[in-house]
């Protein structure tokens, strides 16, 4: 992997560091970045990070319908989750979560949710799209916060199952 465009901050915030840590609890060596600025959108991260909208794995959260579980789709940046398919997926309808649903299920506030580390467990989907770039970004548990992977690292940290998602 090239360089990343994003400098590390001296420290990181708590949000930020709690991911860090679980990065290294993993056994994975990725490394968290904090930016100047926050990095709502895939737009915004993919500019900060110098790749393309693609490349950046969108962390979104879905309430299961019937049984209240936590749903976590990594999809790709340039993409949009379809959720008749997330529902076939998962077998019972979908809808999104709110700001309040997102805290309790992850620990972490929308716009930094990141692919691990959440307050409890969640069933996982990957967009297959992801596993076809050769490096990717995802949210590192702060809207300014980062970090760098490659697609076999974020199935193997995530857990999820790769499946057509968008």
């Amino acid at each position: 992997m090239s360089d990343p465009a994003p400098k590390p901050s001296p420290a990181l915030s708590a949000s930020a560091q709690r991911v860090q840590d679980e990065l290294r609890r993993l056994g994975f060596a990725n490394k968290v970045f904090e930016l100047p600025i926050p990095v709502r959108t895939a737009a915004d991260a993919a500019r900060e990070a110098g790749c393309e909208v693609g490349q950046i794995v969108k962390s979104l959260i879905f309430r299961a319908a019937n049984t209240g579980r936590g749903v976590l789709v990594l999809t790709s940046g340039s993409n949009r989750a379809d959720e008749a398919k997330l529902a076939a997926l998962l077998g019972e309808p979908i809808g999104r979560a709110d700001p309040a649903f997102v805290r309790d299920h992850t620990g972490f506030a929308i716009g930094g949710v990141p692919p691990i580390g959440h307050a409890g467990p969640m069933v996982t989907f990957i967009d297959e799209d992801l596993l076809k770039q050769t490096e990717l970004w995802a949210a590192a548990g702060h809207p300014n916060s980062l970090f760098r992977l490659v697609p076999d690292e974020l199935v193997r940290m995530s857990g999820g199952q790769v499946a057509r998602v968008a």
